[in-house]
């Protein structure tokens, strides 16, 4: 028999385990499932076993409100996110609903029954589950591929090639030559990583610098205030730290873009050797928060390039040799292992088909109402994270309003929920505000914004507590029914 609950959630990473707990504390009565189609809970921190893996947000924000971080450490490295994941599911029972193995492949509301029928993938076989509210939790990418652009003589090279996003854990690279192509957050890290962990030399290949600061991993604040507080007063202190400054330098690079550029560049300046080109290196020509920030801990990237461990190369590449890669400036990069940290394919839904009786729903067609559901959706939302501050503190927003709405359906005898969409009035925009090289190769696919609220996303977490948490679910944008009354014939 086809198997029935309230709420299916997709995904048992940090959306995933917010939207479980907020369930279970804010709607007790709902039965729910967490489907996860790895063999483990995590999401990108079980995914990625590069070395150096670490978070780039400060972990009093990328921590759930409800669970505080204990430890001094800011910037933590991927082992312990995981561990403090895995405490949080076993701590609040979460790991009971969860579900190893379970592929969602697609999904159908139907008008007539009012409730989604999941197809999932479990052990090569296909099952399905229905369910009155999809909350989809599976972000925003790929998890099987990553981006890889068409590089001319790729097969030509007889060393190791490596995507991040399938890093062989057993990789013996002690004394080897590293090529990372890539200025992201992946190569930030894992150029000082593989510096400081044996590698012979690794050289940090760019089309274009990216803007890079650098913070401590320890914040001195926190540890002042988790020696005079008790744990709870001392976490909500150093939360609510992190959120303001965060907001503060958001909104001060944007304001005053080309002091946030002269700050970052000096800082970087300070930190490498004397005469080092920083424009070209690290003077991107956009301005600071067009594409994200990266973060190098206690300046570890500065300090590898200052050793002599590491370096930077701003050059196109021309083809892949059989030894490395030449670049258009005729110089030879000789490599025995090349990383292409080039990026992610955006996907949603983890991939899976979405469809309305049958009839597939073009995401592209859809606008998104608050950042979080889709019209043409009925009782679906799902969880996008900031992209100018932590993941989780959108996470737990967006699970808060899901419970928001659920039991206001319940009080109301309401059956599904759906936005409308705004037609002609609301001017379409890209659903996010943001340009890296991932956004703008998917914005063909990814549903549209408008220019105003509800239907805009201002990326900005102090706004959004007052539009999402304190706003109201009953608002002209929702669209809520009840479910008619059989026909009697």
């Amino acid at each position: 028999m086809t198997e029935f609950v309230d709420v299916v959630i997709v995904g048992a990473g940090i959306s995933g385990i917010s939207a479980a707990w907020h369930l279970q504390d804010r709607c007790p009565d709902k039965s729910y499932l967490v489907l996860e189609r790895r063999e483990n809970l995590g999401g990108t921190w079980d995914l990625f076993k590069y070395p150096g893996i670490r978070s780039d947000s400060d972990m009093f924000t990328l921590g759930f409100r409800f669970k505080p971080w204990t430890s001094e450490k800011a910037i933590a490295d991927g082992p312990s996110i995981m561990s403090y994941l895995k405490e949080t599911v076993a701590e609040y029972g979460i790991d009971k609903h969860i579900r190893y193995g379970h592929k969602m492949l697609s999904a159908d509301w139907s008008d007539e029954d009012n409730n989604w029928t999941l197809r999932i993938e479990r052990d090569g076989q296909d099952v399905e589950i229905k369910c009155s509210f999809l909350f989809a939790c599976s972000g925003y990418y790929n998890y099987d591929e990553g981006y890889l652009p068409d590089f001319p003589g790729y097969d030509d090279f007889e060393g190791t090639l490596i995507h991040p996003q399938h890093w062989p854990e057993d990789l013996d690279y002690q004394g080897k030559k590293f090529i990372i192509i890539g200025s992201g957050a992946t190569a930030v890290t894992l150029v000082p990583a593989l510096a400081n962990s044996g590698a012979g030399h690794v050289t940090m290949l760019q089309r274009s610098p990216t803007y890079i600061g650098s913070l401590p991993d320890v914040d001195q604040f926190t540890v002042r205030t988790n020696k005079t507080l008790p744990e709870k007063p001392a976490y909500v202190l150093n939360r609510w730290k992190s959120i303001l400054v965060q907001s503060f330098r958001y909104q001060f690079a944007r304001r005053f873009p080309n002091a946030m550029r002269k700050l970052l560049m000096t800082m970087a300046q300070r930190r490498l050797p004397e005469g080092y080109d920083v424009g070209k290196h690290f003077g991107p020509k956009y301005n600071p928060w067009d594409e994200r920030l990266c973060l190098a801990p206690n300046g570890d990237l500065f300090k590898a390039i200052r050793r002599g461990k590491a370096d930077v190369v701003t050059d196109t590449i021309e083809r892949f040799t059989k030894t490395g890669i030449r670049l258009a400036s005729g110089e030879e990069l000789d490599a025995d292992i090349i990383v292409t940290a080039t990026g992610l394919k955006l996907q949603l839904f983890g991939g899976a088909s979405i469809s309305r009786n049958g009839e597939p729903v073009e995401l592209n067609s859809t606008m998104a109402y608050k950042g979080m559901m889709l019209t043409h959706m009925p009782n679906l939302a799902f969880t996008i994270g900031y992209t100018n501050a932590s993941w989780t503190l959108k996470a737990d927003l967006v699970s808060e309003f899901v419970c928001r709405v659920l039991n206001h359906m319940a009080a109301k005898g309401y059956d599904t929920v759906e936005p409308q969409h705004p037609g002609n009035s609301v001017d379409e925009r890209p659903l996010m505000d943001f340009t890296p090289g991932y956004v703008l190769r998917a914005l063909d696919y990814l549903p549209k914004a408008g220019h105003v609220a509800p239907w805009r996303l201002k990326q900005n977490y102090l706004l959004d507590l007052r539009l999402i948490r304190h706003g109201k679910v009953d608002d002209a944008a929702l669209k809520f029914t009840k479910q008619r009354a059989p026909v009697t014939v």
